[in-house]
């Protein structure tokens, strides 16, 4: 048996179907209904299936076949030791605007691996530019019909999108997104856009190519190219000024109005960065559709502060009239000898919120609406700068611990520092510099507590709760 195409489990989850027919970790996946299984896109729809007989080659290097009644599109319940089922494939274009080559030397292997694999659009959402993608993948995405499918466009132009991914097929690549588009496989787009290369006309005709895919292309996002410190020897990109957001926003604002109007959908969107950079408020939720294109940063910020919203009202309207629940909701901090006419108090917290800059305006003013309603609790909010990729880059998700450290080092930060969970390594107690979380708790001197990226989950941690 070939090596690729055993697939050894790691993890077996508890109460899954695996478990119940014996799968154990270190077991291996060859066939399912009689065929080898080539890699993730091969499992992932011959799983669906309601009737299975999975040939596996079991740790002790027994091979058994196990037959298995489930409903359909039910998950076998397993993690593999390699999530592709195959070998990684790295990104053949070298992207005018691409992000690892604007990195520092020195970090660790895994963070200069460029990924432009098919693969990952369903795995993790990830976007793929079409060019890396084969014939074969392209055939069995559409036989499989797996869907959604990210898309990172950049430009319809075809010239252009040589040009900017530095690869002489980029254009022929589009026609890939037609077959997709003629087989009905959803789609979600992608533009970076970059100063003077495919914004303004460019942008309008982009747009204006991308909606003839209209409905089977759900949404198109368009994000401004991040620029850190390191690029010397690239090309030349310049940062969007508050003037040039605003200009992209009206382009973007003028083709939601069409397409509401044209096909009920506001079809393309602004990242929440132009607005933060434009100074204009975010839109209301329903401008996003139904939030497509949240990891892309597409409405996360007005999702984040309805969800807080929401949640405050709850503790504001029935957890103060129900001090039983009350009690429940505040183990920790509940007094029941200081409660008066059947209102709890609770003992005095402070806690320091650390972000970076994009997040700060919006977390001060949430920040006030909980010290508002819970006098005892002080929020104290610490915009991070990047000093590590460069004062241009403002998200909290390449924030680092030397930068935290460094930065907060000397200061009052009360009881507990909070940090949002995107900026450690997934799964892991890191951040992109390989200092660790308990490195930067030494350093500080105060126990960190990680956010998840919900508003509620923000203020249940503010407050000192359990959030599930």
């Amino acid at each position: 048996m070939k090596k690729k195409n055993l697939h050894v489990i790691k993890e077996v989850l508890p109460g899954s179907i695996a478990e119940e027919c014996g799968m154990e970790p270190g077991d291996a996946i060859i066939k399912i209904n009689g065929e080898e299984v080539l890699d993730s896109l091969d499992y992932r729809y011959m799983m669906a299936d309601e009737e299975l007989v999975i040939t596996v080659l079991s740790k002790q290097g027994e091979e058994v076949e196990v037959e298995i009644e489930k409903d359909f599109d039910e998950d076998l319940g397993v993690e593999f030791e390699n999530p592709f089922m195959d070998e990684y494939r790295s990104c053949s274009n070298k992207c005018i605007f691409c992000f690892i080559d604007q990195m520092p030397p020195g970090m660790r292997e895994t963070l200069y691996f460029k990924d432009d694999d098919a693969r990952l659009s369903f795995l993790q959402g990830n976007y793929v530019t079409l060019t890396n993608m084969s014939e074969q993948d392209l055939d069995r995405i559409i036989r499989y019909h797996l869907e959604p499918i990210n898309i990172s466009f950049q430009t319809m132009n075809p010239e252009l999108r040589c040009k900017m991914l530095n690869n002489r097929f980029a254009g022929d690549a589009l026609k890939k997104a037609d077959r997709l588009f003629e087989a009905g496989i959803a789609m979600n787009g992608q533009i970076v856009l970059c100063k003077n290369v495919n914004d303004g006309k460019e942008l309008d005709y982009s747009i204006e190519q991308l909606m003839k895919y209209i409905p089977v292309l759900e949404s198109v996002s368009v994000v401004p190219v991040g620029l850190s410190k390191y690029r010397d020897g690239l090309y030349p990109l310049e940062p969007f000024t508050k003037e040039d957001a605003k200009r992209v926003l009206a382009q973007i604002h003028g083709f939601q109005a069409h397409c509401i109007a044209a096909f009920g959908t506001h079809f393309v969107h602004a990242s929440d960065e132009w607005y933060l950079l434009a100074e204009e408020e975010l839109p209301t939720e329903d401008n996003y559709d139904g939030y497509l294109q949240l990891e892309n940063g597409v409405g996360m910020l007005r999702l984040f502060e309805d969800e807080f919203d929401e949640a405050l009202d709850y503790l504001k309207e029935d957890v103060k009239e129900d001090p039983t629940l009350a009690k429940i909701l505040y183990p920790a901090n509940f007094d029941e000898s200081k409660a008066e006419n059947g209102q709890p108090l609770y003992n005095k917290r402070t806690v320091t919120v650390a972000t970076g800059k994009s997040a700060y305006d919006m977390l001060i003013r949430l920040s006030e609406k909980i010290m508002n309603e819970f006098p005892q609790i002080q929020v104290n909010c610490r915009a991070i700068r990047n000093d590590f990729f460069g004062e241009q880059i403002t998200v909290s998700g390449l924030i680092t611990g030397g930068d935290l450290i460094a930065q907060l080092q000397g200061t009052e930060l009360g009881e507990v520092l909070l940090l949002p969970e995107n900026m450690l390594k997934c799964n892991e107690d890191v951040f992109l510099d390989d200092v660790t979380i308990s490195a930067v708790e030494n350093a500080l001197q105060v126990k960190t507590d990680i956010v998840k990226s919900s508003g509620q989950a923000f203020l249940f941690k503010v407050l000192g709760l359990e959030c599930e």
